[in-house]
């Protein structure tokens, strides 16, 4: 949810009389919420493949490259917008952290969904909102596709695992794949939000 800092904290405004935004600021910490969490649970979980542990090295080392790339465009864009500020903010900044963090996810997956399921409406509701969070990111990220692909995959590997916790990744990527597909639907395309009048 950190991902929508910017638009969801803008009337914060700038700091000062300076060219930055209090949200710019604030977005520094979206890394260390995203990346250190996951990094514990992998640990706490025992004994992890090599190549999950590899996955997650590789998707958090992407996922810090886009999302610096993504914020520090994003902030000079709001100062001076110019056509090379867009391409790293809203292109490449967007598909790097978009990419790692599904990388990441991966390494989460395939650790923890053959795993005895968590009961109780808590795992539920953060796994939906998880779900939400990642299909609005992709929608405003301008990765739609992407993110339809890897909520589709995440589904299926689910399904194969839904005895276990696989069945948590199931109330995520579900809703994740009809908010997308219908969105896509519903504007015969995939226009962000914010371009039509959603943010």
């Amino acid at each position: 949810m950190l991902h929508h800092v910017g638009s969801g904290l803008a009337w914060l405004g700038p700091v000062g009389s300076g060219p930055t935004r209090w949200a710019d600021w604030i977005d520094l910490a979206t890394p260390y919420a995203f990346l250190l969490p996951a990094a514990m649970t992998l640990w706490r979980a025992g004994e992890i493949p090599a190549a999950a542990w590899l996955a997650y090295l590789v998707g958090a080392v992407t996922y810090v490259e886009g999302h610096g790339v993504h914020l520090s465009a994003n902030s000079i864009s709001n100062a001076r917008p110019t056509e090379a500020a867009h391409l790293w903010d809203e292109v490449v900044g967007h598909y790097l952290w978009f990419i790692g963090s599904m990388l990441v996810w991966a390494a989460l997956a395939t650790t923890l969904s053959r795993r005895r399921p968590v009961r109780g409406p808590l795992p539920a509701l953060l796994a939906l909102a998880v779900g939400v969070t990642a299909s609005t990111n992709a929608l405003e990220g301008g990765t739609a596709l992407l993110g339809l692909a890897a909520a589709g995959g995440f589904a299926a590997w689910a399904w194969l695992t839904r005895a276990g916790s696989g069945r948590l990744m199931l109330i995520g990527s579900v809703p994740a794949i009809l908010i997308i597909a219908g969105w896509g639907m519903w504007n015969a395309g995939f226009p962000q939000p914010s371009e039509v009048g959603w943010g």
